[in-house]
């Protein structure tokens, strides 16, 4: 039998660090999101929404050219690059320095853009979150793992999964891979579902708050913004991981009794953060 943490409010205290009163969004950590391509904008505008909402002082978004209006008109907190090309992300170059990126909601899978994946990957040494269709790409040319930086953390649902691991035919086999591809390519592995497990090595953390209403179009995209935010205020790779996971999931059950399961959307995550945070100091 697998043996797992559970994340419950007493473990995600010890890690929470709450902020100082003199700061300023200079040291508030700098988050980059890159992502979206034609018909897909949504997604990077959740996720970049979600990383300054959750406390970065400042977050980038590196999207096609097709979505600059769409973004700075969705989210105007957040400063936009473009790439290159109009529908979809080809060549990922800036000059600024980001202290995390997270990269791939909205991303899409088209050649140019699987090649300035690889690209960006081959020199990227900046703290990495991968999602989505970044993960998807990964999964056609598994090689390029290799050139992920260590702690670097992913967040597939089970079926990303299954193309990066394989299929499994039992509970106990599908934590013997994740594990053993954790190990191998030194990532923290968020395995999105109900409930959510976070896979680092040989330890495995089982995460207790959310509900049903998650299970939304987006909320995968918030969560890669949340902890994209996270390791860019400098918490440590697994525990980003650890109190992203936790309060995304208690924005639902925070919610519950106002929206229902039905109602609640992605961007509800978002409104909820807050409360989230503060129940933490509760």
């Amino acid at each position: 039998m697998m043996h797992s943490t559970v994340v419950d409010k007493q473990t995600i205290s010890s890690i929470y660090q709450p902020i100082i009163a003199t700061t300023h969004k200079g040291i508030q950590g700098h988050a980059m999101l890159i992502g979206g391509s034609y018909g897909k904008m949504g997604s990077i505008c959740l996720s970049s929404k979600a990383a300054i909402k959750f406390g970065c002082g400042l977050v980038t978004a590196f999207i096609p050219k097709c979505g600059y209006d769409i973004v700075q008109i969705a989210v105007p907190e957040v400063m936009v690059l473009t790439d290159d090309q109009d529908s979809c992300i080809s060549k990922i170059h800036f000059d600024i320095v980001p202290d995390a990126i997270g990269i791939g909601p909205g991303l899409g899978q088209d050649i140019a853009t699987q090649q300035g994946l690889y690209k960006f990957l081959k020199y990227n040494s900046i703290p990495l979150i991968i999602d989505a269709d970044a993960l998807n790409i990964l999964a056609l040319h598994s090689d390029w793992l290799s050139l992920l930086p260590p702690k670097t953390i992913i967040t597939p649902h089970l079926k990303e999964l299954e193309r990066l691991i394989g299929k499994w035919n039992s509970e106990a086999e599908l934590f013997e891979k994740t594990i053993a591809f954790s190990k191998k390519h030194q990532l923290i592995v968020v395995m999105k579902g109900a409930p959510t497990y976070i896979v680092y090595g040989e330890l495995v953390y089982q995460n207790t708050t959310g509900n049903a209403a998650l299970a939304t179009a987006g909320s995968g995209d918030v969560l890669t913004g949340v902890i994209t935010s996270l390791l860019a205020q400098s918490y440590e790779p697994i525990n980003a991981a650890l109190l992203g996971v936790y309060l995304h999931g208690l924005t639902a059950d925070i919610a519950f009794p106002e929206t229902g399961y039905q109602s609640f959307i992605a961007s509800d995550i978002i409104s909820y953060l807050g409360k989230a945070y503060l129940s933490l100091s509760q």
